[in-house]
């Protein structure tokens, strides 16, 4: 798979590059623009992946989400740019879908096929269930309803003070489970069968994480700017395409990450991953991003439409009432697939 990868980036960079210049049909470029993203995701889901050998399951968790949003955080900036206000809602949206039913549930389910039952850490799971509902039960709720009779800046105000609230708490919650309780409380760790050691060296690693996020960079902003060509050739709606297709290109590299970590029983690794990245696209990209949106003319407030809050809330509720209990088999991963598959058609309906 990683050969296939491998022809996909090499031969994708140049054709996007060309396509660019050369003026190419956009519906043919947005296919190649997301299948290279795809192909640099999985580079650097694997540099993260041998950084995370070294590091271990909470640092690699966290650097899987880190670097695996940051290709969404890339996209939905040159969006938020273009003035996609509503694209860049549903691709964070999206993301929260696609992380906890999704890339979770896929998680949960390749994983339960090969062992009747995995654990994972059940001080964490309670911990992140806690954030979880601060996340998209309170800071997401809130804003939408409180900012029913509002006028455009004050529930631009109002977002600009949730968004530093959530970004310094999630900063506190990196140095809690980091720094000040690293530790303290510990459960049975990842069942390791033989001494794995990392595909890459740690600065080659580091490389390829800079190499692969500049070229994403590069691609994204051109990818951007097909979204309105796509849309009006398939019909489909801005809401779908940022909740389904971008959600799902941005957050390549932690599906797979996920999924092959589940795979190799190494479920603490794999539900950091899922859960962990939620928390980041919560608490740290969307308020990120509604603090970037004020250097652009189309400012972005965080209140999302009512399909896509419901959805959220449900989603929450959902992992945390399976992931609650610190294991998991097929049968939760199937209904956390048979959820997203849901909405899905939902969205794609609406």
């Amino acid at each position: 798979m990683n050969k296939v990868f491998a022809l996909m980036a090499w031969v994708g960079i140049p054709l996007s590059v060309a396509g660019s210049f050369l003026h190419w049909p956009e519906v043919m470029m947005f296919a190649v623009y997301c299948l290279t993203i795809i192909a640099l995701a999985s580079y650097m889901g694997r540099a993260t992946e041998s950084l995370a050998i070294v590091a271990g399951p909470r640092i690699g968790g966290l650097l899987n989400a880190t670097f695996g949003n940051a290709v969404e955080l890339i996209i939905s900036i040159f969006a938020l740019k273009a003035g996609l206000v509503e694209v860049v809602l549903a691709s964070l949206t999206g993301s929260v879908l696609g992380n906890l039913l999704l890339v979770a549930g896929l998680s949960f389910f390749i994983g339960g096929l090969k062992y009747k039952r995995q654990e994972f850490n059940i001080y964490d799971a309670r911990h992140n269930a806690g954030l979880l509902t601060f996340a998209i039960l309170v800071a997401f709720v809130i804003p939408e309803v409180f900012t029913m009779n509002m006028s455009h800046q004050n529930k631009l105000a109002l977002s600009v003070g949730i968004s530093i609230i959530m970004v310094i708490l999630y900063l506190a919650a990196l140095y809690f489970k980091l720094v000040t309780h690293r530790g303290v409380y510990q459960q049975k760790s990842d069942t390791v069968e033989e001494h794995e050691e990392p595909e890459w060296t740690k600065g080659k690693s580091i490389l390829i994480l800079a190499l692969a996020t500049v070229a994403v960079a590069y691609i994204s902003e051109r990818l951007v700017h097909t979204f309105e060509t796509v849309a009006k050739s398939f019909g489909w709606s801005e809401l779908f395409i940022g909740i389904i297709v971008v959600a799902i290109v941005g957050n390549a590299a932690e599906h797979a990450s996920a999924v092959i970590m589940a795979y190799k029983n190494k479920m603490n690794v794999a539900v950091e991953i899922a859960v962990g990245s939620t928390l980041q696209i919560a608490m740290f990209v969307a308020p990120v991003l509604v603090l970037v949106s004020l250097l652009f003319p189309e400012k972005m407030p965080l209140v999302f439409s009512l399909p896509e809050l419901i959805a959220m809330v449900t989603s929450v509720l959902l992992m945390i009432i399976l992931s609650n209990d610190g294991d998991t088999n097929w049968f939760e991963g199937a209904t956390l697939i048979a959820a997203y598959t849901i909405m899905g058609i939902g969205f794609y309906l609406l």
